[in-house]
């Protein structure tokens, strides 16, 4: 079911997540006539995987991104310049596409899972961050700012959590900054001297189906010398890049303002504050047992005097099409739906 909901829509380009069963997938896409580039953090299960039409592209370069092992300050040791809260054995996975069809002309493609428990938003954002950070840096290197960004993926934040504030380039409000501030812990993974305090053990794995509402456990609060991030240096960690554009929240606000068809959006059931963005991306793009929110974006960074437009997108489900939850036979083959999006630079 799920390799024919890849294919129904006939994609030039996908971005896919939490890919295992690695041999089949990639069959299925060798015989459709798509390459592909795979990754995974380090002994994870699971990774993240770009598929690309081999009539319309060809690989020109590829950058993995392992966000336990990035830096976000100069000084310091090892520990200190990564300020990182947890061995999470997340990854971003950036892969620069030439057009067959125009020798100038190509496309980078960005994929990434950022790590999942739902009080970690300082880690989520720090992982963002350093993705859009490497992001600037690898068009830099390879000579290929005149070419469009498309970064998609499962970023487990929800428009409403300070990530995406930062990844679209708002400013943090006071609850944003609460949650980073609670956030700012170092978990036993990665300081295994500290003594544990409570008898709720958590494997390095923290698998997803755990309870969303499960508290921080196995860590203390961060020091100086763990070098986490302060919320200004956060901040200026996303003002180094560009600001990100999500083609959902675009699309769908656009189709609000001409279109007879009414879609349900993240802002109909969420109050956001006038004027933010993330009102109009999709109602629910994951609807699991414990997981009933947005998670997953396709963001866009035009090229420079480039206005990315958005031609089409895949309707969302409504929900009650969703009930009693995903997979479900019909419906979707995964716990998160697909989006897909027409999109062009002029």
């Amino acid at each position: 079911m799920i390799h024919q909901e890849l294919l129904a829509q006939n994609p030039d380009i996908m971005c896919l997540q939490e890919v295992d069963r690695l041999d089949k997938i990639t069959a299925m896409l060798e015989s459709s006539q798509y390459s592909h580039l795979y990754a995974a953090g380090q002994s994870k299960k699971h990774g993240c995987l770009i598929a690309f039409k081999r009539s319309k592209f060809t690989k020109l370069s590829h950058h993995l991104v392992d966000y336990d092992q990035e830096e976000i300050r100069a000084d310091g040791d090892t520990h200190t310049r990564q300020g990182r809260t947890f061995r999470t054995r997340n990854i971003g996975l950036l892969l620069a596409l030439k057009s067959t069809e125009d020798d100038n002309w190509g496309i980078l493609v960005v994929t990434t899972h950022l790590f999942w428990h739902p009080k970690y938003d300082y880690e989520r954002a720090r992982q963002a961050g350093i993705l859009v950070r490497e992001i600037i840096k690898y068009r830099s290197s390879l000579q290929i700012s005149h070419w469009p960004c498309i970064l998609a993926g499962d970023f487990n934040f929800t428009p409403n959590d300070p990530a995406y504030a930062l990844i679209v380039g708002e400013p943090l409000l006071d609850e944003h900054r609460l949650k980073i501030s609670e956030s700012q812990v170092v978990h036993i993974s990665v300081d295994p001297a500290w003594q544990k305090t409570s008898s709720v053990a958590t494997s390095n794995d923290e698998e997803e189906a755990i309870d969303p509402d499960r508290v921080i456990t196995n860590a203390r609060v961060a020091t100086p010398a763990d070098g986490l991030l302060s919320i200004p240096e956060l901040e200026d960690l996303y003002a180094q890049g560009a600001q990100l554009r999500s083609i959902y929240d675009i699309g769908l606000r656009e189709s609000r303002r001409h279109s007879d068809q009414f879609f349900r959006t993240f802002g109909d059931r969420v109050s956001l504050p006038l004027g933010k963005c993330g009102s109009y991306e999709p109602e629910y793009t994951s609807y699991a047992h414990y997981w009933k929110t947005v998670l997953d974006y396709i963001f866009v960074l035009d090229p420079v005097g480039y206005q990315g437009q958005v031609f089409g997108l895949l309707a969302p489900h409504r929900s009650e099409d969703l009930e009693p939850g995903l997979p479900k036979r019909g419906v979707c083959g995964s716990d998160h739906i697909s989006l897909v999006a027409e999109l062009g630079w002029h």
